[in-house]
């Protein structure tokens, strides 16, 4: 889809244009991932398709029956690698929850439909072999920062019985998206939108404020408090969308925090972030 760039959609999405400074602080968690990487009592690279990004890394914190918490990285579903994440399960393994970091395919060599069909089956695994991971199928909670918070809402919005007779309708039980897009037509009018390779048809039905929630996982939506008003107007759409009886959604703003720093933030267990999304694992 060809659509002439918005200057003002431009600088509102295009999150690196505005902390030049980013590269170097990706860099930074790299270094803190992989140090912890060869600490953790931690399972790498176990496969949950055939494409040879759908793997994810366990990391175990030792007590029995945990919470899972699931993470699933940004980068506007062309850029990261898992890796990258594991600095995130260190404080969550400390304070008893096993942490899953999710890794899948990148656009453009393949289309944000199949991204999201990676999600759903790297959920789908985690709970079919939750019993051989030693993790608790019944307690998988989702989260992810930016594209991440997309796909988050998407997981949310998928009727898991439809893709497996053996998957339970509640399988999440609760999400977390953090700083995400939930509406994509604006970043057509954005050069993020070069890669994507996004069709009419892709931007209707992955939309996640077009869609529903399925089953009663609750939510925490997330919005860096330093955030540009897009991405509250994004965050705000979705809770209206999406509200219904029975269906427990809040909003936390994460003061002063940017898009960057949200993600810093979530690993730092003296955060009011990271003690609010603790709180909140089922």
């Amino acid at each position: 889809m060809n659509t002439p760039i918005d200057p003002d959609l431009e600088y509102q999405y295009n999150n690196m244009a505005r902390r030049p400074d980013a590269p170097e602080l990706l860099r930074g968690l790299a270094e803190r991932s992989a140090a912890y990487r060869q600490r953790a009592d931690a399972a790498l690279d176990c496969r949950y398709g055939d494409g040879e990004r759908e793997r994810l890394d366990l990391f175990r914190c030792g007590a029995r029956n945990a919470p899972l918490f699931v993470y699933i990285h940004g980068g506007y579903w062309q850029r990261g690698d898992k890796s990258m994440y594991s600095y995130l399960a260190e404080p969550f393994n400390a304070a008893g929850i096993d942490a899953a970091i999710v890794g899948y395919p990148l656009c453009p060599q393949v289309s944000m439909t199949q991204i999201v069909a990676s999600i759903r089956s790297a959920l789908a695994w985690l709970w079919r072999n939750a019993g051989e991971l030693g993790v608790d199928g019944a307690r998988i909670n989702l989260c992810g920062h930016s594209a991440g918070g997309h796909l988050t809402a998407m997981a949310l919005a998928t009727r898991w019985p439809d893709l497996g007779d053996d998957l339970p309708a509640d399988l999440l039980k609760s999400t977390i998206p953090i700083s995400g897009l939930y509406q994509l037509e604006p970043l057509l009018a954005t050069t993020i939108s070069h890669l994507l390779q996004l069709t009419p048809e892709e931007v209707e039905t992955l939309s996640p404020v077009n869609l529903a929630a399925s089953g009663n996982a609750t939510m925490l939506i997330v919005v860096g408090g330093g955030e540009t008003p897009a991405f509250f107007s994004q965050a705000d759409n979705l809770v209206a969308a999406w509200s219904r009886p029975g269906l427990v959604i809040e909003r936390h703003d994460d003061p002063g925090a940017d898009h960057f720093d949200v993600a810093v933030n979530l690993g730092d267990p003296k955060s009011a972030l990271f003690r609010r999304v603790l709180d909140w694992l089922r």
